[in-house]
């Protein structure tokens, strides 16, 4: 078995800008999560939330053990792999001359990298059949930005937040079945949460507590019909 760490990172921004995030979740040998950490980023952007990950991810791990990076973003992946070394080269300035983006985080990131066996596999977002550790690192990162307060196993939180169900891989599309709306104040139809996470409403829920689908995302039955918190 390989002695390389796994390990997953994200950002989210819910406005772009708007409330950002930003999380990571190590595996044990096993491939299972075995520690997180998340932290709010104010306003800002998913380019600042994606490399903020990364950048606290690096700092979280023994820089003598090689370790494998999982990430959805191609803009910080590219920033770290491929753009970096010219961007060095010509004095921080992009090929247009112009200075690169976010240019602290990015030297931060450069100088964690230094002597470091470190490799980047990109996993594709929101898919059922996509990276278990990068779908919690999304959530995680989805929380914060909405709470905007830090989480992790460091601050005893020992259940990792549990992802929302994805979508599936893109298939032919095929003409669905009439179906009819649910009626008017009907109960929302509930299962028990796998993983800690957090309701529209801003709260959050326990593993085994019951939760619903709420739009897009999922939490308490009772916020079922309510306004939802801004994000």
């Amino acid at each position: 078995m390989s002695d390389r760490i796994i390990a997953a990172c994200d950002g989210a921004a819910k406005g772009n800008p708007g409330p950002a995030g930003w999380a990571w979740v190590v595996a044990d040998a096993e491939g299972r999560p075995e520690r997180w950490e998340s932290g709010p980023l104010g306003r800002s952007t998913n380019n600042v939330g994606e490399l903020t990950a990364l950048l606290r991810l690096l700092e979280a791990v023994d820089p003598g053990a090689p370790l494998e990076v999982r990430m959805d973003s191609q803009y910080a992946m590219k920033a770290v792999t491929q753009w970096l070394p010219n961007w060095k080269r010509n004095g921080w300035r992009t090929a247009a001359g112009k200075p690169v983006a976010n240019q602290e985080l990015v030297q931060g990131i450069d100088a964690l990298l230094a002597d470091r066996d470190v490799e980047f596999r990109y996993v594709p977002a929101h898919r059922v059949d996509g990276d278990p550790l990068n779908a919690i690192a999304d959530q995680a990162a989805s929380d914060a930005a909405v709470t905007q307060r830090p989480a992790g196993t460091a601050l005893g939180d020992t259940e990792v937040p549990e992802p929302a169900p994805e979508r599936s891989a893109p298939a032919r599309p095929r003409k669905r079945p009439a179906t009819r709306a649910a009626a008017p104040g009907a109960a929302p139809r509930t299962i028990k949460a796998k993983f800690r996470g957090t309701c529209p409403c801003g709260r959050t829920y326990a593993a085994g507590e019951p939760i619903a689908k709420l739009g897009t995302r999922w939490g308490h039955p009772a916020c079922h019909g309510a306004t939802p918190a801004a994000d």
